[in-house]
């Protein structure tokens, strides 16, 4: 392999090794003199106002340092932030404090801390602290949650619902009608997006320091976001940004759950300020289950109209968003600013939407992988299979004839997004041809003769990612990259974006070493911590390569120009004359002319002979933000077989054609994909956060809430077309939540064409389909 053919290669992860033997740090290994530790006593009820709180007991308890609640840290810590306030909640409904004051909302809700010696004396000391609860009606079911009686969770604002979009529909309506009168069809549905858990297998983790000497705050946390999280933990506890540091070290999956300031995050940098010695908490898997932002949970009715040859002619989506008891970062608007843009999939469809976004006596939601993308493509995928099936017609055969075609782009869809480019047909048809789709059906309907249940499913998905056009939000969301090329011909990158197990440390040094021709071996990128690194937005919405990676790839376009320029003063030879290839400037027409890179690198840092104008030193920064989102496609295709007499689902194939433009790794990809697929397909089959009627978390473990296995999967079977974006350098597109949001609706239609109905809800649990069957 040539080193000038580094991208497009599947060369194994660098970051893999320590990951693998262990010798990696997670927040949990961090250790500092004088540690102290917190515990967090949490709400038992789902609805209750505080009478009172007795903390006494607990600071007389031996090793407790200190204890503290709402009224503590009244004044001195402000309340989380939220990125952009819709409605009621930019007039304060949904403000949440880093402890409960007045009332608790959810199961979990943080109520108090205990500060100790160790974490075993913090947590037995809050079971000393006396609360007195007054238990109040709660308001879980969603739909419930928006009428006049329902309990309110504010009640100075009189309802539950924080915001609505109720645009008018008489233009869709009239389409609708003109559609039935010609002979079309008209169907509707009600499905749901259940709630989800993002269980991540490294809980949440937090150490706060603060040095009294320099006035020095720095804070380990388990993050997606460690810029935003200090200038946003900064503003909380009243310290300008450059005494703040926030370092993320290994993350041990995040799913964006782990893209929010949290108020365990809050009160420990309270506390070390308050104490002068290092805090630490660690969030154990039940609160992990019961605090941790949850994903999804939204209702959704469905109405579409189709002419009798399967063309759509409108789509009405009314989307019913549970935000939980309180607002976080981005709770607000993933609906809205996530969904609603690819609302038609990719269809060229007229589509109508309204939405009400409500507070529940639950834990907050927020992004998860996804981030309200999936809960769209399930509502189109749906409705393009109940047209198939009122139609009599295959689910592919729809799907073609409504696709947008290639020459449309860039497209502007019904919904208001500005698709960059596309090409449907061909990931539709490849999965199709893998999977032997004529054959399969074929061996469907022999099963079927023999009584046998089997059912294949479809789903052609598109997301929006990238996220980061110009005046698409209320701050910047760029991405940065620092490069600096040592006088030893060692690449250092800094990159203001966060992975954290994607794997942009290997490609980020495959973008870099094909650019400047070197070992990749020669490549350093770092990441995660706010003093060493530039200015960035994080790790979400698919956009860590397509914009951080843009940042990495200009940002080496930049020094190459510096070192051809250097190296044409060393050649005696005009700059436009100089070469890069295989580790070596060189005059074009003359390659035995030559100097390394590295000796051009050791020019530009010790050299007193520079050219006149050439400043010393190979260093710049760049920031990326791009013109506009990238939407990335594919098609995923399943087969599932359920037992008539159990209920019992069995995922027998998956297919799954995506098109995230150029592949700098493809087996980065692949993995990022088999992981998208192993979570959207847990979704369909068996996740599902449950609350009982009074607020209470029903699955509070693992042994309640039922995460997949691998033995549950068959072998995915994966492959891709490649349509280049020209919004980036790079022509990539984002892959990270690909298969999460192609999975969950093939499955859905997989299950549905299986039992020979409409639509059936998800998760697909046994005793679900067995009486599916049964009562049909």
């Amino acid at each position: 392999m040539g080193i000038a053919a580094m991208l497009g290669t599947s060369i194994k992860r660098r970051e893999d090794p320590r990951l693998i033997t262990g010798q990696a740090t997670y927040v949990d290994d961090i250790k500092l003199l004088g540690m102290l530790h917190m515990a967090v006593l949490r709400s038992p009820y789902g609805h209750a106002r505080i009478n009172s709180i007795n903390t006494q007991p607990a600071l007389d308890h031996p090793g407790v340092v200190a204890v503290y609640t709402a009224a503590d840290l009244k004044g001195k810590v402000a309340n989380i932030a939220v990125a952009v306030p819709l409605g009621h909640i930019a007039n304060g409904m949904g403000t949440r404090g880093p402890l409960a004051e007045g009332k608790v909302r959810f199961y979990g809700d943080p109520v108090a801390v205990v500060i100790a010696d160790n974490p075993y004396t913090a947590r037995d000391a809050i079971d000393l602290i006396e609360v007195d609860y007054e238990p109040l009606p709660a308001a879980v079911d969603v739909e419930k949650a928006m009428q006049p009686d329902a309990p309110l969770l504010y009640e100075e604002f009189g309802t539950n619902i924080a915001h609505s979009i109720h645009p008018p529909s008489e233009e869709m309506d009239k389409i609708f009608e003109q559609t039935k009168a010609n002979g079309g069809v008209v169907v509707k549905t009600r499905i749901v997006n259940q709630r989800l858990a993002p269980v991540s297998m490294e809980t949440r983790g937090v150490v706060a320091e603060y040095r009294k000497s320099d006035k020095t705050l720095t804070v380990w946390s388990s993050s997606q976001i460690p810029h935003l999280l200090r200038n946003i933990l900064a503003s909380q506890v009243g310290l300008p940004q450059h005494q703040v540091r926030v370092i993320v070290p290994e993350v041990g999956g995040g799913f964006g759950s782990k893209l929010n300031v949290y108020p365990e995050e809050m009160v420990a940098a309270f506390a070390t300020m308050q104490l002068g010695r290092p805090v630490k908490w660690i969030e154990d898997r039940s609160e992990n289950l019961a605090v941790t932002v949850h994903g999804r949970d939204q209702v959704d009715y469905i109405e579409v109209a189709a002419t009798k040859e399967g063309r759509v002619t409108g789509l009405k989506v009314h989307g019913i968003s549970d935000l939980g008891s309180y607002s976080q970062l981005f709770t607000d608007v993933i609906m809205i600013a996530f969904g609603f843009p690819v609302a038609c999939g990719s269809y060229d469809i007229p589509v109508h939407l309204s939405a009400d976004v409500v507070f529940t006596n639950k834990a907050p939601t927020d992004a998860y992988r996804g981030a309200g993308r999936p809960e769209a493509t399930y509502a189109v995928e749906r409705a393009m299979d109940l047209v198939a099936r009122e139609l009599g017609k295959d689910p592919a055969e729809i799907r073609k004839i409504n696709f947008i075609k290639p020459e449309q782009f860039p497209y502007k869809s019904s919904a208001g997004a500005v698709y960059d480019t596309g090409n449907y047909a061909p990931a539709l048809e490849k999965a199709m041809q893998i999977i032997g789709y004529e054959q399969l059906r074929a061996e469907q309907a022999q099963k079927r003769a023999e009584g046998k249940l089997m059912g294949i499913g479809i789903s052609s998905y598109i997301e929006i990612c990238g996220f980061g056009p110009k005046g698409s939000a209320p701050v910047g969301l760029y991405e940065s990259a620092r490069m600096r090329v040592e006088q030893s011909g060692t690449v250092m990158v800094y990159t203001g974006a966060s992975p954290h197990g994607q794997g942009e440390e290997t490609t980020f040094a495959q973008i870099v070493a094909e650019e400047f021709t070197i070992p990749v071996e020669n490549v350093l990128i770092m990441h995660g911590d706010t003093d060493s690194t530039p200015e960035g937005r994080g790790t979400y919405g698919s956009r860590t390569t397509a914009v951080g990676g843009s940042a990495v790839f200009n940002a080496s376009q930049r020094l190459k120009e510096k070192m051809k320029q250097i190296a044409s003063h060393m050649l005696e030879a005009s700059p436009s004359d100089v070469e890069l290839e295989d580790g070596k400037f060189s005059v074009a027409g003359s390659p035995q002319k030559a100097v390394s890179f590295a000796e051009v690198a050791a020019t530009a840092n010790l050299s007193n002979t520079l050219a006149p104008g050439i400043e010393p030193g190979l260093e710049t920064t760049v920031f990326f933000e791009p013109d506009a989102c990238v939407f990335p496609f594919g098609t995923h295709i399943c087969a599932v077989e359920v037992d008539k007499d159990t209920g019992e689902a069995t995922l027998m194939r998956f297919v799954a054609v995506d098109d995230c433009g150029r592949q700098l790794n493809p087996m980065i990809v692949q993995g990022q994909v088999h992981g998208g697929i192993a979570q959207g397909v847990g979704q369909a089959m068996w996740e599902e956060v449950v609350y009982g009627e009074d607020g209470q978390l029903l699955t509070a473990t693992l042994m309640d809430y039922a995460m997949p296995i691998a033995k549950e999967f068959p072998q995915f079977e994966l492959d891709h077309t490649v349509t280049l974006t020209p919004v980036n350098p790079l022509g990539v597109k984002g892959v990270g939540e690909a298969g999460t949001i192609g999975s969950t609706p093939a499955v859905a239609a997989a299950i549905a064409d299986a039992l020979d109905v409409p639509h059936v809800d998800m998760p697909f649990r046994a005793e679900k389909l067995w009486k599916v069957i049964h009562q049909k």
